[in-house]
């Protein structure tokens, strides 16, 4: 994973178990899940609240942004001449952590 600290000051707690990573013990996201065909950007931000929300809309403050890189492909041979594309498993060392600092 590429982590990225876009000001100074403290960080959230993260740990990244296989394909998930869970943000200060509280809010797991399965990376692998929301892997698209294109880009993916995630948002992760305290709310009003100080609870951890996924998306900007519902946030006040941002904690941290993850970007997934589009799913991946290899071709097999299929019927015919028409190859199999199958996706290729997410490769956690692309994908892009970047964390703000937190009061």
């Amino acid at each position: 994973m590429i982590i990225i600290n876009k000001n100074e000051g403290p960080k959230i707690e993260y740990e990244v178990t296989g394909k998930k990573i869970c943000f200060d013990d509280d809010l797991t996201i399965n990376l692998a899940k929301r892997e698209e065909d294109d880009p993916v950007h995630i948002d992760v931000c305290f709310d009003a609240d100080g609870d951890l929300v996924i998306g900007a809309a519902a946030g006040r403050a941002y904690v941290a942004e993850i970007d997934i890189p589009a799913r991946s492909y290899t071709e097999e041979d299929g019927e015919g001449d028409e190859p199999t594309l199958v996706p290729v498993p997410l490769d956690m060392d692309k994908v892009t952590l970047t964390l703000w600092a937190i009061e």
